[in-house]
């Protein structure tokens, strides 16, 4: 790639930068978002020239027409909302500041970075003057990290149109070395389904009374000895599912020693496989089953004061083998027995899971090979949540990938500090969009 096209990606990517779109819950005020789009009409003319937009409520579809309306359209997906950027950057999170050849800001890798890409490519496309077969769609929400509101809305507007998608790309893994301990060589990391988020309220509540005189298990000791004992115990089921199976098959040959043959034959050896995975990778073995983490808590106002009511938020991702209704019941049992109460704040949605053999999931495997020849592929299911889920809805084919390799540090820079994207990765995330683009319109 030249160095005047990897300059040219990253001022435009650091000018998306530039344009602060925080979101907050329960925003009411749309106009950065706005100021956004306008931005995106700027950098990316030759598309909207040949798209129709359409605004809801500050989150975008853009389609491009295809020739053949008889074909099922595609749906490429990266929201344009941030989270907030505290902390000691290296550099202030908004000023898209390119430095040691990476692009710093908040948004570089989630998720603007891949909506530039997929922008990128579509506008070089339109300026050539290629034509769709099919259908293109272009979603990009402004609350994904809030309420999500945005693709409920969409996806819902498209299922009273009767659309249905070949399939739906929106962002998730990335090009990451040693996925799992000794899995040597970069792995694309293509996420087929998502675990479903809850979020639950835990109450102790009691007489209160002062602080001097304290009697035995006070709410806040009792909430204490729950939460101790989620994590003691093995309270949701264990199991590798089909997709976790082709993971580790595929992580499996670039191996050695005892790991290997175990992970290649993951369901001959799944009862070892659930016990060793969590502690061998803690992402992996969240993929295994259903997960809490205790995120928020409040007890009295007063140092002295025994509260009369005490409560812990915990964040629920639950597996697809057991699901939302299951794992619930299965940590309300145990908190009853600590005589606390479990409110569901947020039964969250529960994602399909597509097919890693499908023609989709094979699209975007050739297109990682003609873009980076080096890079294995391999299936996932995401343990975070994004607007994909809401897209089960209009096809059988989510799949979540952003197409950038990524170090251990960018990885944990995503909603940390010092967010970063290498900009030698800009050009080929712009050449596989194409690629997916340009190539699905051979698709049966």
């Amino acid at each position: 790639m030249s160095d005047q096209r990897t300059e040219k990606y990253a001022e435009r990517l650091s000018l998306m930068i530039q344009s602060e779109t925080v979101s907050a819950k329960g925003e009411q005020d749309k106009t950065k978002f706005y100021r956004f789009h306008e931005l995106l009409r700027q950098l990316f003319p030759s598309l909207f020239s040949v798209a129709d937009f359409e605004d809801f409520d500050g989150s975008i579809l853009l389609r491009w027409k295809g020739t053949n309306p008889q074909l099922q359209p595609i749906m490429l997906m990266n929201h344009h909302d941030v989270v907030e950027a505290s902390g000691a950057w290296s550099y202030p999170p908004f000023s898209g500041e390119i430095a040691d050849g990476k692009l710093f800001g908040r948004g570089a890798l989630d998720t603007k970075g891949g909506l530039w890409a997929m922008l990128q490519a579509a506008d070089e496309l339109a300026a050539e003057g290629f034509t769709p077969t099919r259908d293109v769609y272009f979603i990009s929400s402004c609350n994904e990290e809030t309420s999500g509101a945005g693709s409920d809305a969409i996806s819902s507007a498209l299922v009273e149109r009767g659309i249905r998608f070949f399939m739906v790309l929106d962002e998730g893994g990335m090009i990451i070395n040693e996925p799992i301990g000794g899995a040597k060589g970069n792995y694309a990391m293509i996420g087929v389904g998502e675990k479903g988020s809850a979020d639950l309220k835990f109450i102790a509540r009691s007489a209160g009374g002062h602080a001097s005189t304290p009697p035995k298990d006070t709410p806040l000791v009792r909430l204490g000895k729950f939460m101790a004992a989620v994590e003691k115990n093995n309270l949701f089921r264990a199991e590798i599912s089909p997709t976790v199976c082709a993971m580790f098959r595929a992580i499996s040959d670039s191996m050695s020693g005892a790991l290997k043959p175990i992970l290649g034959h993951p369901k001959l050896f799944s009862p070892i496989l659930c016990r060793v995975i969590p502690s061998v990778s803690v992402a992996a073995g969240a993929m295994l089953k259903t997960t809490v983490a205790f995120t928020m808590a409040s007890g009295s106002e007063g140092t002295n004061v025994l509260p009369q009511e005490a409560w812990v938020i915990g964040n629920m991702r639950y597996s697809h083998h057991q699901g939302a209704e299951d794992s619930i019941a299965e940590i309300a049992a145990l908190a009853e027995k600590f005589d606390i109460e479990t409110v569901v704040l947020d039964r969250g949605i529960q994602s399909g899971l597509s097919d890693h053999k499908s023609a989709a999931f094979a699209l975007v495997e050739r297109a990682v090979g003609a873009v980076y020849p080096q890079v294995r592929t391999s299936p996932y299911v995401m343990t975070g949540a994004s607007d994909c889920r809401y897209m089960s809805r209009v096809s059988d084919n989510c799949l979540r990938f952003t197409p950038f390799i990524i170090d251990d540090a960018q990885l944990d820079s995503v909603h940390g500090i010092d967010e970063n994207v290498s900009i030698d990765t800009l050009a080929p995330a712009v050449d596989f969009y194409r690629y997916i683009i340009t190539e699905v319109q051979n698709e049966g």
